[in-house]
């Protein structure tokens, strides 16, 4: 250890010695600034052995984990993915770390096992492609390395050190639909219903959202009106503009929820389209499987004609050539 590393450990102990909250986190500041990330990896370690003495430090031992993840090079921003970590960051840190490092520079560091595949899945949804790359653990989530050729750009989270911004997919203009007041048989198929619903566990399970989906014998105006709606907006879209907002949502946590990442909305969306295709025996799908079974289905977003607030996911899908269609609302507000 180096005199300005001797230091650096005397000042660091001091503040964390009196518990000063203020003067931990400027000195995380100082450390991001010069670049000292061994010194900040340091001191996220005695802020959380000081927890055992019954030093409340763990806000800047959470902070200097989320720094870490996001700006530190490579070998450093990897040791800050492990089971538990970054509970009180703005998002997940394998999603904090890909958004700023590419795969390569996180693998050699990365612990065996789903946090380090999450970060590989996050990379891959920012458009790398690591089909065939053994440092991947190819049994979390199962997806595909790579993302499709009917896939949508999915929207990402953009990190910054002190704020976090989670754009939605682009909205679409919609039109005004009659929807029919006799009621419509209703499907027995929970499990489509669970996959759908489960798009919005995070609104649901830890913040005030509510959801429901429901699938119907007729076309999506028969589903829309089974949620008992009695006027509605509607658009048809692509699959890949549907997948994009299932992905959205179940990437989220809603007003007060835990972020999932997007890696595991790209798996709520694709679960999600496998139960409606009828293929999740199939799982893990092949991708040209289940792109065949959507371009059968008719993909819709709708609203309840009335300025929306808050998180929204509405959207219904149409299987002509069954006769049958699903619709799910999702809501949560601050």
């Amino acid at each position: 250890m180096n005199a300005r590393d001797e230091n650096l450990t005397a000042r660091t102990t001091g503040l964390i010695d009196i518990g000063d909250v203020d003067g931990l986190i400027v000195e995380v500041e100082r450390l991001c600034s010069d670049g000292q990330w061994g010194a900040l990896y340091r001191l996220r370690e005695l802020c959380k052995r000081a927890l055992q003495r019954g030093l409340q430090l763990w806000p800047v031992a959470a902070h200097a984990e989320y720094r870490l993840a996001l700006e530190a090079p490579g070998q450093w921003a990897a040791r800050m993915l492990e089971q538990g970590a970054g509970r009180f960051a703005f998002g997940p840190l394998p999603e904090v770390a890909a958004s700023t490092h590419e795969w390569d520079e996180l693998a050699a560091e990365l612990p065996a096992g789903p946090v380090g595949a999450m970060a590989a899945h996050e990379r891959v949804v920012r458009g790398e492609d690591l089909t065939g790359d053994d440092r991947v653990d190819a049994h979390v989530l199962e997806l595909p390395l790579a993302l499709t050729s009917w896939e949508p750009t999915y929207p990402l989270a953009e990190y910054g050190p002190h704020e976090a911004h989670f754009p939605t997919p682009p909205v679409v203009a919609m039109r005004h639909v009659e929807l029919p007041a006799a009621p419509a048989v209703r499907l027995e198929e929970p499990e489509t219903v669970r996959a759908l619903v489960e798009l919005a566990s995070a609104w649901t399970t830890e913040s005030n959202g509510r959801a429901e989906a429901v699938g119907v014998a007729g076309g999506v105006d028969d589903a829309l009106a089974a949620l008992g709606l009695h006027r509605a907006r509607m658009v048809e879209v692509e699959v890949g503009t549907a997948m994009a907002w299932m992905a959205w949502t179940a990437a989220s946590g809603g007003a007060h929820g835990r972020r999932r990442g997007m890696a595991a909305g790209r798996f709520g969306a694709w679960w999600a389209l496998a139960s409606i295709a009828g293929l999740v025996d199939l799982w893990p799908v092949p991708p040209d499987e289940l792109e065949a079974a959507a371009a059968a289905l008719r993909f819709h977003l709708w609203d309840a004609s009335e300025p929306e607030t808050g998180w929204t996911l509405h959207v219904a899908v149409e299987d002509p050539d069954q006769g049958v269609a699903w619709a799910l609302s999702a809501v949560d507000s601050a």
